[in-house]
């Protein structure tokens, strides 16, 4: 037994040294314009490796370099460029007959750079196609460059990676993609293959993929076919550049759902998350988060689409939103409508903040519904909303409507108190980068009356309303009793001003007296008249 053991380890010393002596003799640097010809040839592309070496025991080949050209139309900078890459091969061909068969692909903390045109080409869209790119330049890829995209590989990695994507015209700013790491198994162009993903977004949140890709469009690459299973967590919008459309936008957003893709459209199924959401320039973050569950077909070369359902859970508010987009120069126009029957008000104030509407100071809105139906069009910086907004049974605590409107308090009985009911309230609204303009207000103030009337909140938050009130009169206030008194609303949203409307209320006095005169002479002639008609009456020839 003794004598067995110091045999078996003669024998692996021995096996030892031949596999490094062979690593010596071989000089794998022979195969490099074979490899580089059959990627080239797979690609279409240009691909150049560095200095090789062989390792008997992985069975595989390595490169110190890898770089790909990229489509001449749109860069002459490299489509991707790796510090290295590992080419796992069978070793008995490749000793004994100088075949070389890949068995698996590892690239190592590559750089990729994916560019889109305005017409939605993608620089990868020739991968494969001899009719869009330069040539190999290596002779002896001909052979190979006839067969297309023919290279098969049982596993494809790529670890590390950093993947910057952007567009040819704009003032895009790229997303970039960090720490990319991407599996294939089976990889072959004429048929589907299973793929993971995962990634970190440079500014912020991690992205998962997993799925089944392919077969590859022979003449266009971007044009493959896909089953995607999508998380996203944690995504900066602002950070990451994912607004570019709205850049006064910002928030964290979640995404988790699937998607479906012929290269040309993707259909699309979740739920979307936003946390901290900032949809306005003077509006701030959100405290709760908002949920959207979503149905949505998109066109990946037009970057347009339909919103098909749009399910918006404000807490337990309700809300549905559906539209279309699509892509206007450098704009992405917008055609949504929001329905939103019965929303509980204590939680849509949670979004008055992000919008930029301002309360008056020190007061608060609770109880209560509200309900909205609203159009909104134009391009995402810059939307129109109109449309109509109702409010029941509401409390802006914290505001005495009756001391602010102190020039008729007194005159009309009002009860002062530190809050104001809004039994209803409704208003035709506009809402637009200049400000809110308001029509066809109504409210019922019970403890002060019936409020009417038209104004508009500036971008700046200033107030410039004309109302009136037809007053609930108690007590001795007949003066006032059944009369509409105007006055104005000044000041900012945050410290509003009451004040009358002296012509006004010199014009409504004036137009009553004329109509008790005209009343009172109506009368007297009609008196007049019906007393010649009786004294005719009684009168004999």
């Amino acid at each position: 037994m003794k004598r067995f053991f110091k045999w078996a380890v003669v024998l692996i010393v021995v096996l030892i040294v031949a596999a490094v002596a062979l690593s010596f003799f071989i000089d794998a640097n022979r195969f490099r314009p074979t490899l580089e010809a059959s990627l080239s040839g797979a690609l279409h592309r240009t691909v150049k490796l560095g200095n090789l070496s062989l390792s008997i025991f992985s069975g595989s080949v390595e490169a110190k370099d890898l770089e790909v050209s990229d489509d001449p139309a749109f860069s002459k900078a490299p489509f991707l460029k790796a510090k290295a890459v590992r080419v796992g091969v069978e070793l008995k061909p490749l000793i004994f007959s100088r075949q070389l068969n890949v068995t698996g692909i590892t690239i190592e903390k590559p750089e990729i750079t994916l560019i889109q045109k305005p017409a939605g080409d993608w620089n990868f869209s020739s991968l494969g196609n001899d009719g869009s790119s330069t040539p190999p330049s290596p002779a002896s890829s001909t052979a190979a460059a006839g067969e297309g995209m023919a290279l098969t590989v049982s596993r494809l990695n790529i670890s590390d990676g950093r993947l910057t994507l952007g567009r040819t015209s704009g003032t895009w700013k790229p997303l970039v993609l960090e720490n990319v790491n991407i599996e294939v198994k089976d990889f072959s162009a004429t048929s589907s293959f299973p793929f993971t993903l995962s990634t970190r977004v440079q500014g912020g949140g991690v992205i998962k993929l997993d799925g089944k890709a392919g077969p590859i469009n022979p003449t266009d690459a971007s044009m493959m076919p896909a089953t995607v299973n999508v998380a996203i967590d944690g995504l900066d919008l602002a950070a990451a550049g994912i607004a570019n459309y709205a850049p006064d936008v910002s928030g964290l957003i979640s995404l988790h759902g699937t998607a479906d893709t012929n290269g040309s459209t993707l259909k699309a199924n979740g739920a979307i998350k936003g946390e901290k959401l900032k949809l306005s320039k003077g509006g701030t973050p959100a405290t709760i988060p908002v949920q959207l569950d979503f149905a949505a077909e998109h066109n990946l070369r037009k970057h347009s689409g339909q919103l098909q359902r749009g399910d918006i859970h404000l807490g337990k508010a309700p809300a549905s939103l559906t539209g279309s987009y699509f892509e206007q120069g450098k704009s992405m126009m917008l055609k949504m409508n929001l329905d939103a029957p019965n929303m509980s008000v204590s939680e849509v104030v949670n979004m008055l903040g992000p919008l930029a509407i301002v309360l008056p100071a020190g007061s608060s809105l609770h109880d209560g519904n509200i309900s909205s139906k609203l159009s909104i069009q134009g391009p995402a910086d810059k939307l129109v909303t109109t449309g109509t907004i109702g409010v029941r049974d509401t409390t802006l605590s914290g505001f005495d409507l009756g001391k602010k409107m102190s020039f008729i308090e007194a005159l009309a009985g009002i009860k002062a108190g530190n809050s104001t009911v809004v039994q209803n309230a409704s208003l035709n609204v506009q809402v637009s980068p200049e400000g809110i303009q308001a029509q066809n207000i109504q409210l019922n103030v019970p403890a002060v009356g019936d409020l009417r009337g038209d104004g508009t909140i500036s971008a700046a938050n200033a107030l410039d309303f004309k109302m009136s009130a037809a007053l609930h009169t108690t007590g001795n206030a007949s003066i006032i009793a059944d009369k509409s008194i105007p006055f104005f609303v000044r000041g900012t949203s945050s410290e509003p001003e009451f004040k009358p409307d002296v012509k006004g209320m010199a014009k409504e006095q004036v137009n009553a007296v004329k109509k008790e005169a005209g009343n009172a002479a109506s009368n007297f002639l009609k008196g007049i008249l019906s007393g010649q008609k009786s004294g005719d009456a009684g009168t004999t020839p």
